[in-house]
């Protein structure tokens, strides 16, 4: 375009300028630009992964045979312990187990407690129902509606019987405590291997300690009511059972000498059992026969008072007794039944089942703990006495002063006058 633009203005010219019939063709050649070549990297025989691991110093030598390189497995597992690994995978599985449990536990319990409080409140508005009637019955009437009435008033106390009955054979107050405590117990399980998973290097024995663990509180708190519900009625009261058989494993102490036991801390351990034996469990285990005791003759006496009621109610009509024998065994019926379950009365029971437990369980670990005799394979002496301050919520000193008057009493002929535990 510059070429016919500059021709175009240089023809124009010459022709005003002169007659010479002269032609002049002009034209401007831009030059040509340089050929300039950029030289194009070559791809490295080694990507930024096998350049960084040669930098490292993974490898010493990477033989490369036309552009191949060979190079270890990446995804081959540290050099670490693989059964320390393995434990730590299995722990990590049992703990999530463990989570399940707290759930489905948590859960049944609220189911429970629903029952206690939905069947409480039926059996309740039944028999004062049924009480009624018999009562209206009697004050008059003859023919079909004193039939009505007689026939409606028996058909409720029968069914308030047979409710009542199996009510007070599963007891969902004492159900509802079981699974509270349940949870209680898995979530301290959970606890305990998180503890482990965040201090120490886990091993098989951690395993199976952990296992027998959560088999244990299965079989103390099982959650199906057919077959294996817990026997709410023994012929003795015993206390509650969720750990396992002490094993022959403690973690070995790094610590030289006697691992901060000591003589003086021993005998503190032992008087503190004798603390814990005759006051604690004692005073539990007295006080779980007697309420174990109140709990069958209110379980008996429910069913029985609606029976009477509902026999009574068959014969209202025929005579005055009838009538107040009925009204009478029913109210009796919903008093006894408002007194068991709405005053708990079986998950009382469970409370002191599951205290005496806890003191059976103090006293198990301090026996296995004294009867130990390499000290390595002890827990730490002080962090021991501190567990066992921390669980009759006491301080160390106050501990401490236990035991000397638990051992200054036994001297001079005369009880302790108070308890271990300042928490239950």
């Amino acid at each position: 375009m510059a070429s016919l633009q500059a021709s175009n203005l240089l023809s124009s010219s010459s022709s005003r300028a002169s007659s010479s019939s002269k032609r002049i063709n002009a034209a401007i050649s831009v030059p040509k630009l340089p050929r300039i070549r950029f030289p194009v990297p070559k791809t490295p025989s080694t990507n930024l992964v096998e350049d960084l691991i040669l930098r490292n110093g993974y490898t010493n030598t990477i033989p490369i045979e036309k552009s191949t390189v060979t190079l270890p497995r990446i995804d081959k597992e540290p050099s670490v312990n693989s059964s320390t690994s393995k434990a730590t995978a299995k722990l990590y599985a049992i703990l999530e187990a463990v989570a399940d449990r707290v759930e489905m536990h948590q859960n049944v319990g609220e189911q429970r407690d629903n029952w206690n409080k939905l069947l409480f409140n039926s059996i309740n508005m039944i028999t004062l129902t049924a009480t009624t009637m018999a009562g209206i019955a009697a004050t008059g009437g003859a023919g079909a509606p004193l039939l009505a009435l007689k026939l409606s008033s028996t058909l409720l106390f029968t069914a308030a019987t047979g409710m009542l009955f199996i009510m007070n054979k599963i007891q969902p107050s004492q159900l509802a405590e079981e699974q509270r405590n349940a949870t209680k117990l898995f979530r301290q399980l959970q606890r305990q291997i998180q503890t482990i998973l965040a201090l120490h290097d886990p091993t098989e024995l951690d395993v199976r300690n952990a296992m027998d663990k959560v088999l244990a509180l299965d079989k103390a708190y099982p959650l199906p009511l057919l077959g294996k519900m817990i026997e709410k009625f023994p012929a003795k009261f015993e206390p509650a059972l969720w750990w396992p058989k002490p094993h022959d494993f403690q973690r070995k102490s790094k610590r030289a000498g006697k691992n901060r036991w000591s003589e003086e801390l021993e005998m503190e351990m032992r008087e503190v059992i004798e603390v814990i034996k005759g006051k604690d469990t004692e005073d539990y285990m007295r006080l779980g026969n007697l309420v174990l005791k109140i709990n069958k003759i209110l379980a008996i006496s429910g069913p029985l008072l609606t029976g009477i009621a509902a026999a009574g109610s068959a014969f209202v009509g025929n005579g005055s007794w009838a009538a107040i024998v009925a009204v009478a065994a029913g109210a009796l019926a919903t008093t006894v039944n408002t007194f068991e379950h709405a005053g708990q009365v079986g998950m009382v029971v469970e409370m002191y089942r599951n205290c005496a437990g806890f003191f059976s369980l103090m006293e198990e670990s301090i026996e296995s703990a004294l009867e130990e005799t390499d000290f390595d394979r002890r827990e730490d002496g002080q962090m021991f006495e501190m567990k066992m301050a921390l669980q009759l919520g006491r301080s160390l000193s106050e501990l401490r002063d236990l035991a000397q008057k638990s051992s200054s009493s036994r001297i001079d002929g005369v009880e302790v006058d108070e308890f271990a535990s300042k928490i239950f």
